[in-house]
């Protein structure tokens, strides 16, 4: 075990700031994944949700 003083004492001081640093990276995480959800429009059924083309087929086709 450590029994310097100091030592000890930065060594929880650098501790407390990475959980510091963790907790703001996880809430503007947080934050930016909320805008994302919010500035994205539910797709219809038959238009495009995005820029690329739909694998499914939007018309039944008839068997051959």
């Amino acid at each position: 075990m450590l029994l310097h003083r100091d030592l000890m004492l930065d060594l929880v001081n650098d501790r407390h700031r990475e959980m510091i640093a963790e907790a703001e990276r996880s809430r503007l995480l947080t934050i930016a994944h909320e805008a994302r959800r919010a500035r994205k429009v539910p797709a219809v059924r038959g238009q495009p949700a995005g820029t690329l083309a739909s694998c499914e087929r939007s018309a039944a086709v008839p068997a051959r």
